[in-house]
């Protein structure tokens, strides 16, 4: 008990050592210094909609346009998430109000949209659109305030506070469409210590805006472009027609306040996860569930396997060891090299180069260097670090492809650098021609295809092989036992050593010891939030590859024991189980959780969970695998074999 209680502390001092690596980052950029009455630049990002998963561009819709508009140069990441960074025509200068003012360059002169304009805006309030805005790269949020289940008498002091990414383009009354054509942007600044003789400095570390719709008619525009908002009690809000042309006035207002908030810390306000408790109770959960097993799993097997091999190792009872069953009697078979060979091997490349690009994007995210505030940089950063870890990808590929026996190397080499890359491209191009037929931002352009062939093919497919090559040419993995010319027969297999059944069976250890957070990178990416928690997330990781790792040791054993020595595949397999929990779950949270109705989001959906379920799979099996590998060479290699 002590040992435990030790253990369990050391446990909870890591993890609240990084759970303040959380709040720290290394901010994309550095902090801009404004003077008061400087300009504060707003750029639009994308049009967004959990019920269609399609992003669209900002002036996709008829919104007002600059004189000139202008795009900012992307990282890749950026361009993959649909983002279209864009300038806006709103006016904000640091400090200065604004009560009210037309947007659109002719004052008193309404904008008039077409039907097909009108049709399209109502279309995208029907399916739930959210506008992206950011200034001074801070994304703006609507706040929501709602009173918490507490006592009366608290309801009226204190209401609960979180914020939605974005603003919402519109909503709906019944059947009728109404259009949030003014904004009252409230922007935070701090202001920054400076000596006497200086100016002021100022930085903005929030940005929120509370979008209203109100009609024509209520709107008051003079020729300076100003306008006066009506009472709030005795406002009609601007409707769209679809059916006929639509006048209305879009127009914006600007208030500032100051914060105590600082620069660095400007991102706490969106990354407030109400839910903080629940990963800690998973966590503490599957650190539980896993060391309670480790220990089970360690007692059973290391007790077993000591009487095993003393058993086997007794010299004076060769007549009963003769009779004996068990796992040494397949000695002679268990190193016979599987059916297809190249293809194990290169799908356990593939996995070696996923695990090492997750580990390491994990643990620089957990450090704090791909923070939201750079947009796109984890994409980016896990898009290069999987072409550069080919290297590792096809040295053990080819190490245990010449332990396999194979002898075309160049061509084993091949099938590593594109059997699984092959794949993921072609389901994304195929998913990319419906999103271009959408005209969806999250289309990727022709250009950024190219690139990413070229790096597959200039970056990824020489470095796989060369560790390929280098692979091939150090010693092979040296089995402790020969095997037999014949191969022996295995005997008929109870129904619990189907491979389904062990599929379902190995599945559920690792898989429930992360589905929590499962459920939070889900939200991630089909809702728009952000996801920051990545020293959580690095420590569900480790209790993966532990779990994974323990539970295919354990279906190799039983599997031995049986006298089946066909493992190579069979463990790969089993070991990625957890891969068909997570397709379930995916399922689950599609019916429960999405509001998604129509073909095309549905295909994107299930399109994006088969690569994840396929790269899932690949890497828990690779764990699996390795696992057992190095299990199976340690109890051989303890048995004496005449």
């Amino acid at each position: 008990f002590p040992f435990l209680q030790e253990r369990l502390r050391y446990v909870l001092g890591l993890l609240l050592l990084l759970h303040s690596t959380d709040s720290f980052y290394v901010p994309g950029v550095a902090p801009i210094n404004f003077h008061r009455n400087d300009p504060v630049e707003i750029k639009a990002v994308k049009l967004t909609s959990s019920r269609t998963q399609l992003p669209y561009e900002y002036y996709s819709l008829p919104f007002c346009q600059p004189s000139k508009i202008t795009y900012k140069a992307e990282n890749l990441g950026e361009v993959l998430r649909g983002d279209r960074i864009v300038n806006t025509p709103f006016q904000v200068s640091m400090n200065v109000e604004k009560k009210c003012e037309v947007l659109c360059n002719f004052p008193n002169k309404p904008v008039t949209l077409t039907v097909e304009q009108s049709k399209l805006i109502a279309e995208r309030i029907r399916e739930d659109y959210y506008v992206h805005l950011i200034a001074d790269n801070l994304p703006v949020a609507t706040r929501l305030e709602f009173y918490s289940n507490r006592e009366e008498e608290e309801k009226k002091k204190e209401k609960d506070v979180q914020f939605e990414h974005g603003y919402r383009l519109g909503f709906m009354d019944g059947n009728k469409f109404y259009l949030h054509n003014h904004l009252s942007f409230i922007l935070y600044y701090h202001r920054e210590d400076v000596e006497e003789s200086q100016e002021h400095t100022y930085r903005v570390v929030r940005f929120e805006v509370i979008p209203q719709s109100i009609k024509l008619e209520d709107l008051k525009a003079d020729e300076k472009s100003m306008c006066t908002l009506p009472e709030a009690t005795g406002s009609a809000p601007q409707e769209i027609d679809p059916t006929k042309e639509n006048q209305l006035l879009f127009t914006y207002s600007v208030h500032w306040e100051e914060s105590d908030i600082k620069w660095a810390s400007r991102w706490d306000t969106y990354l407030t996860m109400s839910d903080v408790q629940i990963h800690w109770f998973s966590i503490i959960n599957s650190v539980v569930v896993v060391f309670f097993l480790s220990g089970i799993l360690s007692m059973i097997i290391i007790r077993t396997l000591r009487k095993d091999i003393a058993n086997y190792n007794k010299e004076d009872d060769i007549e009963d060891t003769m009779e004996e069953s068990g796992w040494k009697l397949v000695h002679g078979d268990v190193f016979r090299p599987p059916q297809y060979p190249m293809i194990l091997s290169s799908l356990l490349g593939s996995g070696i180069q996923l695990f090492c690009m997750i580990l390491i994007v994990i643990f620089v995210a957990m450090l704090g260097m791909l923070s939201p505030s750079s947009r796109g940089a984890l994409m980016t950063t896990a898009c290069f670090l999987f072409m550069f870890m080919g290297v590792f990808g096809g040295f053990f590929a080819g190490r245990l492809y010449r332990t396999l026996k194979g002898h075309r190397w160049k061509k084993g080499a091949f099938c590593t650098a594109t059997l699984y890359p092959g794949v993921v491209f072609g389901i994304c191009f195929v998913l990319n021609c419906f999103i271009w037929g959408k005209h969806s931002s999250g289309a990727v352009p022709f250009p950024t295809m190219v690139a990413l062939l070229c790096m597959w093919f200039g970056i990824s497919l020489p470095l796989v092989y060369l560790g390929y090559y280098f692979g091939f040419r150090k010693q092979p993995y040296d089995n402790p036992v020969r095997t037999n010319q014949i191969p022996r027969q295995i005997p008929e297999q109870r129904w619990y050593m189907n491979k389904f059944v062990g599929i379902l069976m190995a599945g559920i250890l690792p898989f429930g010891a992360m589905f929590i957070e499962l459920f939070f990178i889900f939200s991630a990416i089909w809702e728009n939030q952000f996801y920051y928690l990545f020293g959580f997330l690095f420590l569900v990781f480790i209790i993966l590859v532990v779990s994974c790792s323990q539970i295919s040791i354990v279906m190799v054993y039983f599997q031995l024991c049986a006298e089946d020595y066909r493992w190579w595949w069979r463990t790969f397999l089993v070991s990625g189980g957890s891969a068909f929990y997570v397709l379930i779950y995916a399922v689950f949270y599609f019916v429960n959780k999405l509001d998604i109705v129509e073909f095309i989001p549905s295909l994107l959906y299930f399109g994006y969970t088969a690569l994840m379920v396929l790269s899932f799979w690949l890497l828990t099996g690779t764990i699996g695998f390795y696992a057992a590998y190095m299990f199976v060479r340690k109890i051989y290699a303890a048995v004496k074999i005449d």
